[in-house]
């Protein structure tokens, strides 16, 4: 990935903070800064998304990238409490026969429950991902009033899909009696930076628009974005990576608290201190 692709998206996610829709708060998490927002009401759900794993993916420091993402994420519930964690996509790399491993070696440490997704570089089909994580590479839950909707955007071949539109739009109308509901997509349905890898999806794209309670969507996949970018007033959150070998220069996760009052506060945390950021090279 060229620099002049990593500072022009850079330059754009910055730019798009500042016109964040009233109901959603993004901050974002200094080197060494623990960020916990006051919200207008009590915490009704708190949880952290984090993606790109890449496990397993050569020339990598991979196990220690997963212990260390591991130990971020318990010391931020120890902090305050996670009801859970969302892991968005590209477990591992190229490597499917490796999503139990890395499932049994670093996930189910995790203090809190943990959902995931597959991305492009699982190459999970439905029955693989059953078997491995006991649900579908497509579902939905709720939690604490709050609904999800996590959907699959590629294939056991990688290749880059729209989510599958007649059960996003099944899981949405079970949903509609819900005052908020997130989706997450591990490749975003729409091309918004040059050089970028994802999928134009107007189908998903109008179809998330016509749901009033679906706040925001989380996505995964590119592993230099940690900020905010949009389709119409709708918020779509990235949140860097865990590993891989490229990127930003931190490893990171995402934050999202939803209080009782409906109102919505998420900051990126850059969980390895990387006191260095945008650097260029010419």
């Amino acid at each position: 990935m060229s620099d002049r692709r990593f500072f022009i998206k850079s330059s754009l996610a910055s730019a798009a903070l500042a016109v964040l829709p009233p109901s959603v708060t993004a901050l974002a998490a200094a080197p060494g800064e623990v960020v916990i927002p006051v919200a207008g009401g009590k915490n009704l759900l708190r949880f952290a998304i984090a993606s790109d794993g890449h496990y397993a993916q050569p020339g990598t420091p991979f196990k220690q990238d997963h212990e260390n993402m591991v130990g971020w994420l318990n010391k931020a519930h120890e902090q305050k409490s996670l009801d859970f964690v969302i892991i968005n996509g590209d477990l591992v790399h190229d490597r499917p026969d490796l999503l139990a491993e890395v499932k049994r070696d670093y996930y189910d440490r995790l203090k809190v429950p943990f959902y995931a997704i597959p991305g492009n570089h699982d190459h999970a089909d439905t029955a693989l991902w059953k078997a491995v994580f006991g649900y579908e590479d497509n579902f939905s839950f709720q939690k604490n009033g709050v609904g999800f909707v996590l959907a699959n955007t590629s294939n056991n071949k990688g290749v880059y899909l729209p989510p599958d539109h007649a059960f996003l739009k099944r899981e949405l109308d079970k949903l509609t009696g819900l005052k908020t509901v997130f989706v997450i997509l591990h490749i975003p349905p729409h091309l918004w930076v040059p050089e970028n890898p994802f999928v134009e999806s107007p189908d998903t794209v109008k179809l998330l628009h016509s749901y009033p309670n679906v706040k925001a969507v989380f996505h995964g996949h590119d592993h230099s974005l940690d900020a905010v970018f949009y389709t119409e007033k709708l918020p779509h959150f990235f949140d860097a990576h865990i590993g891989g070998n490229w990127g930003t220069a931190y490893k990171g996760y995402r934050i999202v608290e939803v209080d009782e009052d409906g109102q919505i506060y998420t900051y990126q945390v850059n969980a390895s201190q990387s006191p260095q950021l945008n650097d260029t090279r010419f």
